[in-house]
């Protein structure tokens, strides 16, 4: 197919089998690789449908400049969806994100705003949303697209993600683990694969220092997994268990990714590798477990490909307990 946009090539990501990295365990374990959507990963699939449905609506419109608070990857895929669309865009960002994140939204014209004031939580996610909403006042035509509120951030999933992972793998499907920041991904994927498979049980993977299940806040250094305040989309009932993941964790569940995959993964990916992990002592032989791995690695060769990022990351680890 030849495409008009790069836009409509967003989507179709392949399932892949990690057969080495969970060999042995009795337990089939499959993935889909979000991190192949033509921005890099699965923030691709909400900034497209948050934008177009607001272009059908009216809600956006050629005076509107959309802002939006990101930590790397909604902010890559909504400079690209927006640039493809002709849309002015300013992200608000935070010292944390990854260099060549930052590097690609100004190279897509995204306008960067940086704050730099920790939060009341240690974070910055607030001090974020402080200034996108002081900016939607001052910029005109602006527009906070508010990820974290925005029901068309869920329904990408359920609509699309969801969809397509019905569709893909065949039979039944016991658990769904999935990385959360914002919670669209989980519910739009916990909504869309439990009408044809009730049964399913969904793991949520959050950072350990977040706070969105209610556990004490804390520092945390992966980007793109966890939040510093509990999400509007947040919806309980899509979830049935929680695993808290800490950053060394992760970091390794990227290297494991790595090693045995051959796959170059971002942060997230490595908490899912680390959560599936630690579930998987009491988790009956037989079962068929899916993911999505939701970015590439490449953005984080100055964070957790480093080695002094990582050794730094495991003197920090040293002595910390999950509860």
């Amino acid at each position: 197919m030849v495409y008009s946009s790069v836009v409509d090539c967003i989507g179709q990501t392949p399932v892949v089998r990690l057969e080495r990295l969970f060999a042995g365990t009795g337990i089939e374990v499959m993935a889909k690789l979000e991190m192949l959507n033509p921005g890099g990963s699965a923030k691709d699939r909400p900034a497209k449908y948050i934008i177009q449905e607001g272009l059908r609506s009216g809600l956006i419109h050629a005076g509107t400049h959309l802002i939006e608070s990101t930590s790397g990857n909604l902010g890559i895929a909504l400079a690209m969806v927006a640039r493809a669309h002709q849309l002015p865009l300013t992200c608000v960002v935070d010292p944390k994100i990854s260099g060549t994140n930052l590097e690609i939204m100004r190279r897509l014209g995204a306008k960067i705003d940086m704050v730099t004031e920790l939060d009341e939580q240690g974070g910055y996610l607030n001090t974020r949303v402080a200034r996108v909403k002081w900016l939607e006042q001052q910029v005109p035509g602006g527009l906070w697209l508010n990820q974290y509120a925005n029901e068309n951030n869920w329904l990408a999933h359920y609509h699309h993600t969801g969809k397509e992972m019905a569709e893909q793998v065949s039979g039944k499907i016991d658990y769904l683990f999935v990385a959360v920041s914002t919670t669209g991904t989980i519910r739009g994927l916990s909504r869309r694969l439990k009408e044809t498979h009730p049964d399913l049980k969904v793991v949520a993977i959050d950072a350990a220092g977040s706070v969105i299940f209610g556990t004490p806040p804390g520092p945390r250094w992966i980007p793109g997994i966890g939040a510093s305040r509990v999400p509007e989309l947040f919806h309980p009932e899509s979830i049935d268990e929680v695993v808290l993941v800490n950053d060394l964790e992760a970091m390794e569940g990227c290297m494991a990714l790595l090693e045995h995959e051959g796959i170059l993964a971002g942060g997230s990916s490595g908490s899912v590798v680390a959560g599936i992990q630690k579930c998987l002592p009491r988790i009956p032989e037989g079962s068929r477990i899916v993911t999505l791995l939701p970015d590439r690695g490449e953005r984080y060769m100055d964070s957790v490909y480093d080695l002094e990022w990582q050794e730094r990351i495991r003197e920090l680890s040293r002595g910390r307990t999950l509860a």
